[in-house]
Order: structure tokens, then sequence, then C-alpha cells
């Protein structure tokens, strides 16, 4: 399937917005995160829009340190898998992204509540494929510090494929149910997964028919060098953050290639950066906008934010902040690929110190655009059309607000010039993308070698 001309949209769910001093806006409901019904009107205004998917990011614990903790709106939310399903209830359309962390869930968690939210949904869902990357994580799960950050990614990669794995386990019509002949399932297309590695021992096979997608989608968002290498041998949606074009285009090639080079397919891995629209009738409107939020945020909440996504290699609190950004800083064991774009965008650009802790609370390193609805548009189909994306995950800088003006009056440019669809064109969130159904794999090996059902089970 070749890359068509419509670019792909997801909505990145926030309890107030994505940029820091959200919450204090007027228009942003105060208690957003603990709140089904404002994630449940957020969704379904963008399935208005025939938006993609919606996305819900997520930590194992409480990521910002004690001066930011008490002036954050981040740390009293829903757990993603819990609030999708939820959301699968209230929407009928469209896609569903939790983020569930490879380092402190075992894979059979996964492959089972990932099988029932596609279930519950009809075949919406998509698990956001992320490693931990924080200590305040491995510390709610009995460890001192995070394993080396490659280690993780070893880790995640033998924890794909069980549950990859242990979603095969029942062949697609192995559930036949008929009442007549009183028999329930076909064992002979039951599968055990038998698998031993590394770091996992997983017999299967799983409590739970196949996903009717097969495999819910497939998310991921590294941009490490391990994290690359993670994206072209598994995802199918990959969820960047590039503010830069020239280097937007490299990744995106770059992936592609190598996506090539693993014997998949190109058009079969969709590329989305994050971009944080502020929307203004006018230009100036828009900058008011902006500069309003920033004048919400704290100092504590500006240093906490850029000290968390530098990866807490460096005292902020003690820099001169009118200093220029040093070309590089110590390697982090945390999230490498962000601090990496962090400062080697500070460095081009000859950024204070200030101006890329504004930078950060601003936007987090993704492309922010402030402008007018014409102006959003013409850099999202710039991005497009040059290959640097295929589509884009919006982070509303507010919302309901932020939201709603994208809808409105961003989506509209966007249709008039081609560039996005007025409905949905699929039954499950692979169709919608155009991603192609995975096969079962033990039924594919059983056919190879001629065996029906040669590793079937006549019992359990």
């Amino acid at each position: 399937m070749r890359r068509n001309e419509e670019m792909k949209l997801g909505l990145y769910l926030a309890r107030a917005g994505y940029h820091e001093g959200a919450w204090r806006d007027p228009n942003v409901p105060i208690k957003g995160g603990v709140d089904v019904d404002h994630f449940a009107s957020l969704a379904s205004l963008a399935e208005s829009a025939a938006f993609h998917f919606v996305f819900l990011a997520d930590h194992q614990s409480i990521i910002d340190d004690l001066p930011a903790m008490s002036r954050v709106s981040r740390n009293d939310g829903f757990e993603p898998i819990t609030l999708m399903s939820a959301l699968s209830s209230r929407t009928k359309n469209i896609g569903l992204v939790a983020t569930a962390t490879t380092t402190y869930y075992e894979p059979y968690h996964i492959a089972r509540m990932f099988a029932s939210l596609d279930h519950l949904s009809g075949g919406r869902a998509a698990w956001n494929i992320v490693t931990s990357a924080m200590d305040s994580e491995a510390k709610n799960f009995g460890e001192a510090t995070l394993p080396d950050h490659d280690a993780r990614y070893g880790r995640a990669r033998e924890f794909v494929e069980v549950v990859k794995g242990l979603w095969d386990t029942w062949q697609d019509n192995a559930f036949i149910r008929d009442k007549q002949s009183g028999v329930y399932a076909d064992t002979t297309k039951l599968h055990l997964l038998n698998h031993r590695g590394h770091h996992f021992s997983v017999k299967g096979p799983l409590n739970s028919s196949r996903p009717p997608q097969g495999y819910p989608v497939l998310v991921q968002a590294g941009a490490s060098d391990a994290g690359l290498a993670f994206a072209a041998e598994f995802a199918e949606v990959v969820f960047t953050a590039e503010p830069s074009l020239e280097n937007g285009k490299r990744y995106y090639a770059g992936l592609k290639e190598n996506v090539c080079a693993r014997g998949r397919q190109a058009d079969q891995v969709v590329v989305m950066p994050g971009i944080v629209p502020v929307i203004g009738r006018t230009k100036e409107d828009a900058i008011a906008k902006l500069q309003r939020l920033q004048s919400y945020t704290h100092e504590d909440v500006l240093i906490g934010a850029a000290d968390l996504w530098l990866g807490s290699v460096t005292n902020l609190r003690t820099v001169d902040l009118d200093s220029l950004v040093p070309d590089a800083l110590p390697q982090t064991n945390a999230i490498q690929s962000r601090q990496k774009l962090l400062v080697d965008f500070a460095v081009r650009r000859r950024y204070t110190w200030r101006q890329l802790i504004q930078l950060i609370s601003d936007s987090k390193g993704h492309l922010m655009v402030v402008g007018t609805p014409g102006e959003i548009a013409d850099v999202m189909v710039d991005t497009f059309e040059q290959r640097a994306a295929d589509g884009f995950n919006v982070l509303p800088a507010t919302v309901p607000e932020g939201l709603k003006e994208f809808v409105e009056l961003v989506v509209p440019e966007l249709r008039r010039r081609g560039k996005f669809r007025a409905r949905y064109s699929g039954q499950t969130l692979r169709e919608d993308l155009g991603l192609r159904r995975p096969l079962n794999q033990f039924a594919q090996e059983a056919q190879a070698f001629g065996a029906k059902g040669q590793r079937g089970l006549s019992t359990v």
C-alpha cells in the first residue's frame, strides 16, 4: 500500500493541555485529570473531526521533583488502559492508544489487557510501547535505580515477542461456540507458546481469543540508537519529537530505510511527530495566548520540567541562566534521545539556558507553531509533503479550547488543501491507518510444514 496524500492525525489526551501553565487558564477544567467526562468529551470532539486516534502517555510514578510537585497538574490522573476501556464505550470509530511500560509489567499482563481492550472497542486498541525512564519508577518496584538504557531495550524486545506470541496462541477461528455439538473451542487451533528466554519464561496460552486486529497496533516513541532499532523492528506508528524540518526529513528517511532493511514495508510504519499548535485569529493573538500561558508557569515548574527532560544531569538551580547552553551534557540513563534533541536544537540556535528552559516548558521539544490557522496548516502540509511526517500527534497547549480551535479552524484548512479526510475509512484502527492485519505465526508454521495443528493440543 503506497503512502496516500492525506495525513494521519492523533490527539494527545491531556488533563489541562500540553503547556506547563495550562491548568491555570480560566477556560481549563480544574479536575480534568480525574473526570472521565472530560476525556470523553475530548475523544468525541476528535472523533467528530475524523482523527485516527487518541493517545494517553503514562509513567509508573510521580516524575516531578518536590519544588515543582505542588505546582503541576499531572499527578492525579487515570491509568491508561482503564481510561481507554471506559472511552471504548463512549466512542465508535476513533483509535485508543494506551501507554504501558515493558520495564515494570509482565508480558502476560499486557497481552491479556490489550486483547481485552481490542475486543471491548471492536478492534480500536493500540499499545504505546515504552521503557521506563525515571529512577522514581524503579523505586516503586523494589529497585534503587533503573536498569541500564540498552538493557531496558533488550528486555523490551523479548517482551514484545512474547506478547505477540501470546496473542497468537489461539487461531482466529478457534472458538467455534457450537451449542449443538457441545464444542466451544477447537483445541487443534490452540498453540502453546513455551517461551524460555533471557528475561521471561512463559508457557501460555492466553486465556482470551485472538484480538480482532490480530495484534493491537504497536506504537513506539524512542529515538535513541536502541530506540530506532526497536522501532524499525516492531513499530507500526512512531511518535517522534522534532522541531527541525531538515532533521525530521533525515529521521523519516533513515527510519524507513531501516524498516526496509529488516524486510518490512516502509508504508507499514507511520511516522507522526508531535505538534503543539497555539492558534489565534491573528499572529499577534496567538503570541498573546502563549505569553499568557508562560505567565502562569512558576519558576519551580520551569526548572523541574527542564531538569526532567534533560535527564537530571545538571543542577539548573545553580547555573547562570543567561549563559549559553554547552555543546553537550553528561549522558543520562533516562530519555537519551530527548536530551540530545533539546541540546542540539539549543546549540544550533545559540540559546541561553533561560531560553532552553522556556522552550521545554512550552513544547518539550516538539514542533510548536504559534500563528493563524492558515500558518499552522502551512507548516503541517510542508512537513508532510517534504517527507518528514506521515501525520501528526496534536498536542493542544490547552484543552478543551485549544482542541476546539484546531478542529474548527485548522482541520477545515487541511481539508481545503486535500490533506485530511472528512470521515472514517476502516472498521478497525489498523484499517483506518492503512496497516495490514498480521497473520497468526503458529498457523503459518503449521501450513508451511504441512501439518494441520502441528503445535496444537487435543486437550488442555
